[in-house]
């Protein structure tokens, strides 16, 4: 009897002791909402640059710039004096309004205020710090903004997702970095 109990513990222990079988991996295969994603902001993008191609087609009055970073703008004031651009590190003081694509303004200069950025060392929306290197003191340009460029999927208060926008800025002061 006592080898019969001493059996059942050690079959016990052999029982209790085992390690599990391994699982075998559970494998996905790439997600597909990354590649339907790409596809939206395809058409998006599309959309928005056709709109916007066709605003500049219909306006005969300005004379649009297309620039290398995405996005399209004029002249409202520009110096034609020589002066500097702004370059990393200097300070700029601007003012700016933000309107939708139907031309209603959704943030206008008062509300923003006067703003000071350090080029390149601060957060900017992407077309803001992009354009702001075109500009010379003293000037007002609109840039027109696919929604990329600008608060994109994600929208910021009164603005919604993947809204393009249209900024008018004007550049106050370039304070130049001495370093």
């Amino acid at each position: 009897m006592k080898h019969n109990i001493l059996l059942l513990i050690f079959v016990g222990l052999l029982i209790s002791c085992s390690t599990p079988k391994a699982r075998k991996p559970v494998t996905q295969k790439s997600s597909s909402f990354l590649k339907e994603s790409i596809e939206r902001n395809k058409i998006i993008n599309k959309n928005e640059e056709q709109f916007f191609l066709n605003l500049m087609e219909s306006d005969s009055t300005k004379n649009y710039i297309s620039s290398e970073n995405g996005f399209w703008y004029y002249y409202n004031i520009k110096n034609t004096i020589a002066t500097p651009l702004p370059l990393t590190g200097d300070e700029v003081v601007f003012t700016y309004e933000i309107k939708d694509i139907n031309d209603s303004i959704i943030y206008n200069k008062d509300e923003l205020g006067e703003r000071n950025y350090l080029v390149d060392k601060e957060e900017l929306i992407t077309g803001l710090q992009d354009g702001l290197k075109l500009m010379q003191e003293g000037e007002t340009i609109t840039f027109l903004f696919p929604s990329h460029k600008v608060y994109g999927y994600s929208g910021y208060k009164k603005i919604n997702s993947n809204q393009p926008l249209i900024y008018t800025v004007s550049l106050k002061t370039i304070i130049a970095n001495n370093q």
